[in-house]
C-alpha cells in the first residue's frame, strides 16, 4: 500500500517523542511505501493543521494522536483506517 504522509518539515528530528517521527518510523519499520505531502494540501484535505496525517490512495485521510497512529500501523491495521478513515481534530 502506498500512502502519503503529511508531516512537519523537521524530517531531521528523529527522537521517540516527536509525533511525526513516531508515525514515520512505524511506516518505515513495517515497510509501508510512503510519499510526503505539504501543509497546505493537508489542511485542504483534512480541515485541520495538526501533523501527522496519512492520506490514502483514494484521497481519504486518517488522523489520530501519533502514538495511536503508530500502534495502528504496527498492528497491521492501517488499511482498516482507510475504510473508516476520519479526520479527528484531537
Amino acid at each position: 500500500m502506498a500512502i502519503k504522509l503529511h508531516r512537519c518539515a523537521n524530517i531531521w528530528v528523529k527522537i521517540g517523542g516527536h509525533p511525526c517521527w513516531k508515525v514515520q518510523k512505524a511506516l518505515d519499520d513495517t515497510g509501508t511505501h510512503k510519499y510526503f505531502g505539504d501543509r497546505p494540501e493537508m489542511v485542504q484535505l483534512s480541515g485541520q493543521k495538526k501533523f501527522p496525517v496519512i492520506q490514502f490512495e483514494d484521497g481519504s485521510v486518517y488522523r489520530e494522536e501519533s502514538k495511536d497512529m503508530a500502534a495502528t500501523i504496527r498492528a497491521g491495521k492501517l488499511s482498516e483506517r482507510r475504510q473508516t478513515s476520519s479526520t479527528s481534530p484531537s
